[in-house]
């Protein structure tokens, strides 16, 4: 061994080898297999730019292009029992939460918000189906009486975002309960006449769909959603026949009069505004998007100097 085999050699190979690049940094798209730039596809709402195939995207980023400025105000949700039986499979489920806690950042499957879309108050809530599935449990019931309560406070409508593969196992019949309890919470909207909009999101299966999913004033889905109760392979393997082309997804529930509308994520807010500035009989909303309500420049006195200080939530 001498300097050019442990000096040199090594020097020129860490010149010329290939540099770690981090695994996330590129997404495969599941629908056309295109490598997309994380950039470049949180850009375009997490929409593939090859095939316009809608990926899943958290409630966070969903809210940040959904709000005003990208700025909303946080619901809080009550807490229910962690673990209330002592459910255990391959891992305990206090485990499982605490790896989904690890993995998203979040404390549970739904978010709730509060802030303005073109200039209009509402309250928002949004499932995160990379949380156990999105699975509704005790804590996404709390997050939706949450926020129903809240809308009906402030005399807002409620728009909610449903992405879920049903009920949550690991809470049992405390979990199938949250199917009647959202279902008052809804009641609760209707009776003080406020608006609840529903967008539908792949995939919205299960007891989600047979409660708050389907309760809405106005029901909209993002193109290709999987909406069903039972899927699609179940159904097949049940009734022994081939189910028709687009069964249960989106466009076919559209057809079929199910739904409302199917839009495109990148349209979604602008639509949503006009839905809910008509049905609060407001005036048509300002094109384009707008800056975080506190943000825009206060008026001025005679005296150029302005008359309040603006504040952003």
């Amino acid at each position: 061994m001498n300097w050019i085999t442990n000096y040199v050699r090594p020097r020129i190979n860490s010149l010329f080898s290939r540099r770690e690049v981090p695994e996330n940094l590129w997404t495969k798209c599941p629908e056309c297999g295109t490598m997309l730039f994380h950039r470049e596809l949180s850009d375009n709402l997490n929409v593939c730019t090859n095939c316009d195939h809608h990926l899943a995207i958290s409630p966070r980023g969903r809210f940040a292009a959904l709000f005003d400025g990208g700025v909303f105000v946080e619901v809080k949700v009550p807490e229910p029992v962690a673990d209330p039986l002592g459910f255990r499979d391959q891992k305990k489920y206090p485990d499982r939460m605490k790896a989904a806690q690890k993995s998203t950042a979040e404390k549970e499957a739904m978010l709730v918000a509060e802030g303005e879309i073109g200039r209009t108050p509402i309250v928002a809530a949004a499932q995160d189906f990379s949380f156990m599935g999105g699975s509704m449990g005790m804590y996404v019931g709390n997050a939706i009486i949450a926020a129903a309560e809240r809308a009906v406070k402030l005399k807002r409508p409620l728009v909610l975002f449903s992405a879920a593969g049903g009920a949550r196992m690991q809470e049992g019949i405390l979990s199938l309960m949250q199917m009647p309890r959202t279902t008052v919470a809804v009641q609760m909207l209707k009776e003080a006449r406020l608006p609840y909009i529903v967008v539908l999101t792949h995939p919205t299966t299960g007891g989600v769909t047979a409660s708050y999913a389907m309760l809405g004033d106005i029901q909209i889905s993002e193109p290709n959603a999987l909406i069903c109760f039972a899927g699609p392979r179940v159904i097949e393997q049940t009734i022994r026949e081939k189910l028709p082309e687009g069964f249960q997804r989106a466009e076919y529930l559209l057809e079929h009069g199910m739904l409302d509308r199917v839009t495109h994520r990148k349209k979604l807010r602008e639509e949503l505004v006009s839905i809910l500035r008509m049905l609060g009989g407001l005036p048509a909303p300002v094109a384009g998007d707008l800056p975080a309500p506190g943000t825009i420049a206060p008026p001025t006195a005679a005296g150029g100097e302005p008359e309040a200080q603006a504040t952003t939530p």
